[in-house]
């Protein structure tokens, strides 16, 4: 590129000059030569100031038309979006291969499909036969669904712009998809990024309801370059474990509705089915008290979750090194509530294999299972069954202190609801309901007393 030459313009009379010098020479005025870059080639070629079309502003003040949203069939998955499908969002979902993501698509689609709406299902691993086995097992095969086996998104928005746009737009997956546009194998960050925002300009402009399928990795994550998850409006995902019967779906970032409600499903012989009461999977049979297991009201945006957590302590030999096994839960943090077991209340596990466990495989991150956790522990050290109809929650801190959680009331509720009648939390709460007696605790040795002595 050749360099530019300087120039110099006269402020006065305009004259041109290709060097600077006190007086201009046309007019005669002092100190009025100013220099001026020209424009460089680049700048030539990538000036966006004109040429393009005029948008359209809405003033945020003036009344217009709100997007209603449209329900899938399943309240379980409208709730986990925040009460169903808006008309031009971008839902990204991930999950583990085999958990159960294309059959809750097309399961939504054949509601969408028998109530009126257009339905689009387009696979990119599976031919139009395979999904038509899967709909047979899953008796949707009297669903209107359009079913297509396709990778190419040119030929995919062509054809969808030759017909009305639907009301559902499935792509899976988008690591399948590719432009020839774009150089590169499809699943490759560029081909990812392209065919994604091709397919999200469609949406938008017509207002479809467009579900993005994603491959994860081994880690979890969703696979691909992290700006497709900000370039969608809704990322959701897809957990649970293969050995259990339930799957949980959860909305990691919504523009649309709360980012920390899940809904939760059960997979059966002819598909997923909801769960409306999701604590009775993780609840056992729990006729008799048996030592070492508490439950914990847990809350997942505004549902709360009533599991079970069981602790097994083992002696050991002298010698012996012990193990700490947990599942279901933080091993970090429960290496942290045993050294403050030890250190405030007086408590030995140094010779003891500790083992913790979440029943039904749910995961837990919630603080406010610290209380829990430590009643099991206490109550597995000491042979000492806690109460059957007790629930247990709070947050213990460095220092033996039982801190104040979020939502008290809702979790008191619920486990009312469910039948038990006494609640141990953290001072300044209350019982939420008539049904319930809340004891408070301050201290953790006020637990570890309690528990021990049978109270």
């Amino acid at each position: 590129m050749a360099k530019p030459k300087r120039r110099y313009v006269c402020q006065a009379c305009g004259s041109v000059s290709t060097r600077w010098q006190g007086q201009c020479a046309d007019c005669g005025e002092w100190n009025s030569l100013a220099e001026d870059v020209p424009q460089t080639v680049f700048s030539a070629k990538h000036d966006l100031s004109s040429g393009g079309r005029a948008i359209q502003f809405t003033p945020l003040d003036r009344p217009g038309e709100m997007p209603r949203r449209r329900p899938s069939g399943l309240a379980e998955f409208d709730r986990a979006l925040g009460g169903g499908l808006v008309p031009g969002s971008a839902i990204l979902m991930g999950g583990d291969p085999g958990i159960g993501k294309s059959t809750l698509l097309l399961q939504v689609s054949a509601y969408i499909a028998k109530s009126g709406g257009q339905a689009v299902y387009i696979s990119g691993e599976e031919a139009a036969g395979q999904v038509r086995l899967r709909a047979e097992r899953l008796g949707l095969t009297g669903a209107p669904i359009q079913l297509a086996a396709a990778t190419s998104v040119r030929d995919i928005l062509t054809t969808l712009g030759m017909m009305e746009p639907p009301a559902l737009l499935v792509i899976d997956s988008i690591q399948t998809m590719h432009s020839d546009q774009i150089e590169g194998a499809p699943g490759t960050v560029s081909q990812v990024r392209g065919c994604a925002f091709e397919l999200i300009r469609y949406a938008k402009e017509n207002g479809v309801a467009l579900v993005l399928v994603g491959h994860v990795t081994k880690d979890g994550t969703i696979a691909g370059p992290r700006v497709l998850e900000h370039m969608v409006d809704v990322v959701m995902s897809f957990e649970g474990e293969r050995s259990h019967q339930y799957r949980i779906l959860r909305s990691l970032k919504n523009r649309f509705g709360p980012v920390d409600e899940i809904g939760v499903f059960a997979m059966e012989g002819d598909g997923l089915a909801e769960v409306g009461n999701p604590s009775m999977l993780f609840l056992s049979g729990r006729e008799e008290p048996m030592a070492g297991s508490a439950v914990f009201p847990a809350v997942e945006g505004t549902r709360p979750v009533l599991v079970e957590i069981q602790a097994l302590i083992v002696r050991l030999q002298s010698g012996a090194t012990p193990r700490r096994a947990v599942v279901g839960w933080d091993s970090g943090r429960l290496a942290m509530l045993l050294a403050v077991l030890e250190a405030r209340c007086g408590l030995n596990f140094s010779s003891a294999e500790v083992y913790l466990n979440v029943a039904g495989g749910y995961r837990l991150s919630d603080p406010a299972a610290d209380l829990a956790v430590a009643a099991a522990l206490v109550s597995a050290l000491g042979d000492k069954p806690l109460a059957n109809n007790a629930v247990w929650f709070g947050e213990v801190s460095l220092a033996g202190e039982i801190r104040p959680v979020a939502h008290s009331s809702i979790r008191q509720r619920e486990s009312a609801k469910l039948g038990f009648g006494r609640g141990f939390g953290p001072n300044g709460g209350s019982a939420a309901e008539k049904e319930m007696k809340f004891t408070s605790l301050s201290m953790l040795p006020n637990l570890v007393d309690r528990i021990l002595s049978g109270a």
